[in-house]
């Protein structure tokens, strides 16, 4: 066994919960998509999660047509889509006046939806909950992963923690999709971290002025501010940037959010703090990478295996994305297999390699470019005089190929 770190602890109840196929660990989209997968493939599934559902969760609560693409794969879009709001595209302004105006249905390709969504994570996760029970999940709320349990050094279950109880649950893969701070990944090898770490503040704030069905992106020097209506009269406002920037105050989120967002005069006055309904959240830091992906008998989805700056809004979508290239590689390697093994899983470790890479060199183009504010603001100005906002906004969101902005005649319109 693996330590998570010594404790007192009673006995562990090795029968106490049925064995499994598939032990997914952390109920977020990653985890609820790929349970769904797995279990519709005639899998026996558990999974578990710390939270009880519905529960809050700090992020951009944002969707492209691609993410709202992928939760109709899973079947949950119809009841989704009423529950909040469907996004047009994003509009991005720069440090110095600038903006970027970019359209889903100007990028999209034939055939291709041409509104994203805005949706809380209350909601979604609990939809997502729901409809792996509902596909034969066994899910266990308010469990927690304390140790992964190794026969002959393959992964073949976990211990976990229920109130009071040690549990044993054994299982012939466990996916790992606990997210950014995960344990999994952090018993599977540790995470590597990028030098540009962020963290983000976020609440849901009634009756701010001007929100209309594009998301809005106002960047400062050392920050940014994301908005998107979730419905009901209610936006999503979060801060994110270098730690310097924000935590500025100690130990009090809200009074760090507001003084973060007094610094953007096209903010201020809009979001009003006699108007949050949602307290503070903070989470980060961003820019972290686990070491290892694929394991004997274990792998890593979603924001446990990466997760670098929310400012292109797409996590969720990478988070399913994700899930539906792990889900049939499992399958496939527990055919083979008593216990999965990572010459089998590794297949996942490479598509997703394929899938994802130039969706992070975007990235990080992004998020470097927003250290130079003069030279972002410059390439915002030129994309959108040239109507390239739209195709840099179809890359961000996943429906067209990171290509259409990494070649040299884009970047060429950024400065020139």
């Amino acid at each position: 066994m693996d330590s998570n770190g010594p404790e007192a602890r009673p006995p562990v109840r090795p029968a106490a919960i049925p064995s499994s196929d598939v032990l997914v660990v952390g109920l977020g989209p990653a985890g609820s998509a790929t349970a769904i997968r797995l279990a519709r493939a005639g899998l026996r599934v558990t999974a578990i999660d710390r939270a009880t559902f519905p529960r809050e969760k700090a992020c951009s609560e944002y969707l492209s047509p691609e993410g709202v693409r992928q939760l109709e794969l899973l079947g949950v879009a119809e009841r989704l889509l009423p529950l909040g709001v469907a996004l047009e595209g994003a509009r991005v302004h720069g440090a110095r006046g600038s903006a970027l105006e970019g359209l889903f249905r100007k990028a999209a390709p034939p055939g291709m939806r041409e509104v994203g969504l805005s949706v809380p994570r209350r909601v979604l996760d609990a939809v997502l909950v729901d409809q792996a029970r509902a596909a034969g999940v066994t899910v266990l709320e308010r469990t927690r992963l304390v140790e992964l349990v190794r026969t002959a050094g393959a992964t073949t279950g976990a211990i976990v923690r229920q109130g009071d109880r040690l549990d044993q649950v054994s299982s012939r893969v466990v996916v790992g999709a606990d997210g950014l701070h995960g344990v999994a990944a952090r018993l599977l090898g540790g995470r590597r971290t990028e030098p540009l770490r962020r963290v983000a503040l976020v609440a849901h704030v009634a009756e701010v002025d001007g929100m209309g069905s594009t998301a809005e992106m106002h960047v400062g020097t050392g920050l940014y501010v994301g908005l998107n209506a979730i419905g009901g009269g209610v936006t999503n406002v979060a801060v994110v940037g270098r730690p310097d920037r924000i935590l500025t105050v100690s130990g009090d989120p809200e009074a760090n959010w507001l003084a973060a967002l007094e610094r953007f005069p096209a903010v201020r006055g809009r979001v009003r703090r006699d108007r949050i309904v949602r307290a503070v959240l903070a989470t980060g830091r961003f820019a972290v990478r686990a070491r290892r992906v694929v394991a004997d008998g274990a792998l890593l989805v979603g924001d446990a295996a990466d997760f670098f700056d929310p400012f292109t809004g797409e996590g969720i979508c990478t988070a399913l994305r994700g899930a539906g290239l792990a889900a049939p590689i499992i399958e496939a390697a527990l055919a083979e297999h008593r216990v999965a093994p990572a010459a089998a899983l590794d297949r996942y470790r490479i598509a997703r390699r394929e899938a994802f890479r130039g969706k992070w060199a975007v990235e990080r183009l992004i998020g470097y470019g927003m250290t130079f504010p003069a030279l972002f603001d410059r390439a915002l100005g030129r994309l959108d005089r040239r109507g390239m906002g739209h195709t840099l906004i179809g890359v961000t969101g996943d429906f067209l190929p990171a290509r259409a902005v990494l070649n040299p005649g884009f970047l060429m319109a950024m400065m020139v």
